[in-house]
């Protein structure tokens, strides 16, 4: 039987009956099945002779007729038989004409010149990981450590690529695992809100998801996982913290101060410092008074206290944005009462599939069809691929006719009309309900949710209150409102986000000259591409200020960019003897400028949203991305070093 060494997207040789191999058909994608079936067949009929009548987020059945996707696997049975009777050979090679019309095709819509290196790229047809650094002398990147702050997504993926590198280096990380988020934030009903087969490492896809959004205990073993494959555990202080990180520039390095969790502190030298350390890492617990005098159990969420058993109890949520939305659904049945305190109503939009289970028949083909896994990571990647950002940017010439507040722009208004009926066809005969739940200001001008009926149905359970009137006081037996009602409770769970703003909090960062980092920012954080700050040498942020994604594609693709950016700084650096080097101020003060120029287009930033996690006390939005991924994809994809100062080998 064939197998197919070099290349890990080919698929595994299969055996499997005539009988499993139809059953498999009824649950696959019929889009990635008939592009799988160009590969193995070399025939384009199988995407000429079927069309998908459009793609939408989530969606990858391509909105086909049951009738076509009948004649589909009708077609495709026999070629899988004959396929798996040939001993699963090889696919057949491919004209790169025919990727482009198959990338077309699965897209609905012409992919571009702009778009289609940054897709192919991602897809890794050929199985290279292009992402990958190139490896040095193992001696010299051991002459040039490197000290990465935090081991989520984006740490462990830093950890990756320097031992691939050949670069030593030593990841600080302040939980006992990997994952940051995905280890922290076990509270109920946690889960991921960008599909799984996207929201992996590109190199390290998983056919074995159960669930086409993961909860969090399967997202934490597949970080788990990565970091056992590639064999970074011994290159990481668990349950150690960052305190500071101080630059000397006398001996071009930096001296980084940590304390274990028993309070023992120690310093390590480093010739640079990756921060990964995610800008919604630390939690945010608002200042309500008489909190400390409540006499049962509280916490945040993202510090869920697992001993405290909710069956039965009367429960305060306060906070209903992203956690509070999973939490609330995840705990209303077994709860005696639920009061859900939020401050602002969230927009929705409808994803049917939200808690689906990954069929057997889909784990069947990633795992034995050509490059299936591959095509389907594009049909979940594409229709987020900056589709909603035209419905996010403002149209200076459009104005509502009654409300100001009402949408941007005429495409905004429609995803407004879509929101609202998703809503309103939900809450039904409930104008009370309905009130309290119907945003006031545009849509996609927060963080946008995901919904599969979950949400609005828990609300309308007759043991849930939703409150939308402002908290006064807690007590030392439940939660006061403005309007002088109290609302008795047993258990306080605090679902109020995180200090979004307040890049790397609490750290204290030394550059040059002394310059405290987040002094020198204020509330304005800024780096050149978000990556590097002036007078800081060999200081690289991943997930740092600009880059927060609240459009489309995933921070696990935004850091496999950034990373890769990092990567060229530090080839560059040991290659040449480099001591230092740093982006110029007038780069960077021209990249800030661009991205508030293109944050003042955007939704995100009109007056009439008051209370967001993507503004700063001053109602600036400094930590969120505007570009469109191509623009970004492009601006990383290798240093100009005419926009930094390099300082060479004394």
């Amino acid at each position: 039987m064939a197998t197919h060494p070099t290349n890990p997207y080919v698929g595994k040789p299969f055996t499997s009956s005539d009988e499993d191999i139809a059953a498999a058909l009824e649950q696959v994608s019929i889009p990635t099945l008939l592009l799988s079936l160009v590969h193995i067949t070399g025939d384009p009929r199988f995407i000429r002779e079927f069309r998908c009548n459009g793609v939408f987020l989530n969606e990858v059945q391509g909105f086909m007729s049951e009738e076509d996707k009948a004649k589909a696997r009708a077609a495709a049975l026999p070629v899988l038989i004959d396929y798996r009777d040939r001993g699963c050979p090889g696919p057949v090679p491919l004209s790169q004409d025919l990727i482009a019309e198959m990338l077309d095709w699965a897209a609905c819509e012409h992919v571009d010149d702009e778009y289609r290196p940054m897709v192919l790229e991602e897809m890794d047809l050929d199985g290279v990981d292009p992402r990958r650094p190139e490896a040095i002398d193992p001696a010299v990147g051991a002459d040039f450590p490197v000290v990465v702050i935090g081991c989520g997504e984006s740490g462990l993926l830093a950890g990756i690529r320097l031992k691939q590198a050949n670069i030593a280096f030593t990841i600080i990380e302040k939980n006992a695992g990997p994952g940051g988020t995905w280890w922290e934030n076990s509270y109920p009903g946690a889960r991921v809100d960008v599909a799984n087969h996207f929201y992996c490492y590109s190199f390290e896809p998983s056919n074995n998801w159960s669930h086409f959004f993961a909860e969090q205990p399967e997202l934490r073993a597949y970080f788990e996982s990565v970091l056992n494959k590639h064999h970074v555990n011994d290159n990481v202080r668990w349950q150690t913290e960052v305190v500071s990180a101080q630059w000397d520039d006398d001996d071009a390095t930096w001296s980084v101060r940590v304390r274990t969790a028993d309070g023992e502190e120690s310093v390590i030298r480093a010739r640079a410092v990756i921060t990964a350390v995610g800008q919604l890492n630390r939690p945010f617990v608002p200042d309500i008074e008489g909190a400390d005098s409540f006499t049962g159990p509280a916490f945040h969420s993202a510090a869920w206290d697992h001993s405290v058993d909710l069956t039965g109890k009367r429960v305060a949520l306060i906070g209903a944005g992203a956690s509070g939305f999973q939490i609330a659904p995840a705990i209303a049945d077994r709860v005696a009462h639920l009061t859900v305190f939020q401050r602002t109503a969230q927009w929705m939009f409808p994803n049917p599939m939200y808690h689906d289970s990954v069929p057997d028949g889909v784990r069947w083909a990633m795992d034995h069809l050509p490059y299936y896994g591959r095509w389907y990571r594009f049909l979940v990647m594409w229709p987020g691929a900056d589709k909603g950002l035209e419905a996010a940017r403002a149209d200076p010439g459009y104005a509502h006719p009654d409300d100001p507040n009402y949408a941007v722009s005429e495409i905004n208004a429609v995803a407004r009309l879509m929101f609202t009926d998703w809503i309103t066809t939900q809450v039904g005969d409930d104008p009370e309900l309905l009130s309290k739940v119907l945003p006031d200001y545009p849509a996609t001008g927060k963080r946008t949710l995901q919904d599969n009926g979950t949400w609005l149905s828990t609300l309308r359970r007759e043991d849930v209150e939703l409150v939308r009137t402002p908290i006064d006081r807690i007590t030392a037996h439940g939660v006061v409102t403005a309007d002088g009602v109290t609302h008795e409770a047993d258990v306080i769970v605090y679902a109020t986000g995180f200090r979004a703003t307040e890049v790397l909090y609490p750290m204290r960062i030394t550059g040059r000259d002394g310059v405290d980092l987040r002094t020198a920012w204020g509330e304005r954080p800024a780096g050149y591409l978000g990556i590097t700050v002036p007078g800081f040498p060999n200081f690289f942020m991943l997930y740092g200020p600009g880059n927060h994604l609240a459009h489309g594609g995933s921070l696990i693709f935004n850091s496999e960019l950034q990373m890769r950016y990092i990567d060229a700084c530090l080839a560059e650096l040991i290659a040449n003897g480099w001591d230092a080097i740093e982006p110029t101020p007038e780069a960077t003060r021209e990249w800030h400028r661009r991205h508030q120029e293109e944050i003042a287009t955007m939704v995100w930033a009109h007056p009439s949203i008051k209370h967001s996690y993507f503004k700063n006390p001053d109602g600036e939005i400094h930590t969120v991305s505007p570009w469109r991924l191509p623009v970004y994809w492009n601006a990383v994809r290798e240093p100009d070093w005419s926009d930094f100062v390099v300082t060479k080998g004394k």
